[in-house]
Parts: C-alpha cells; sequence; structure tokens
C-alpha cells in the first residue's frame, strides 16, 4: 500500500523528492501518512478534494485483498 500511494503522489508532484510516506498499523487498521512540499500540497489535494478522494478510493479498493481498512492522511 505504501508504494502505491508513493507512486501516485510523485507522479502528482514537482518536487518528487520530498514525497515520503509513513504507515502506522493497529491491528486491521492501517493508516498511510502522506507527506509532500507545501507547494505541492493543492496538487495533491485538488479541486474539492477531488484527487485525494480518488487516492483513497484506489487505495482502499486495492486493501480490499488483505482484508484491511486503510486510512491516508495527507499531512
Amino acid at each position: 500500500m505504501k508504494e502505491l500511494v508513493e507512486v501516485i503522489a510523485k507522479a502528482l508532484v514537482d518536487n518528487p523528492d520530498e514525497v515520503a510516506v509513513t504507515e502506522k498499523e493497529n491491528g486491521k487498521n492501517l493508516t498511510l501518512e502522506l507527506h509532500v512540499a507545501p507547494s505541492d500540497m493543492g496538487k495533491v489535494i485538488g479541486k474539492q478534494g477531488r484527487i485525494a478522494k480518488a487516492i483513497r478510493t484506489v487505495v482502499k479498493a486495492a486493501a480490499l485483498e488483505d482484508n484491511k481498512k486503510v486510512d491516508v492522511d495527507i499531512i
């Protein structure tokens, strides 16, 4: 999951070197924290949060195979 979020985010931003994803696992819950440069925050969130919502949807669909609940936080 971590790699999936990282690949998507690096494709969207101008500074791919500043993209970092950290995992926090708590039982069946997994939280992925996406860190990007402040100047790229708008590109990752998108108008009215559409890109962020799409990233979360793709990750949740991929997590169905593992029977895990995944949350993506953009920080």
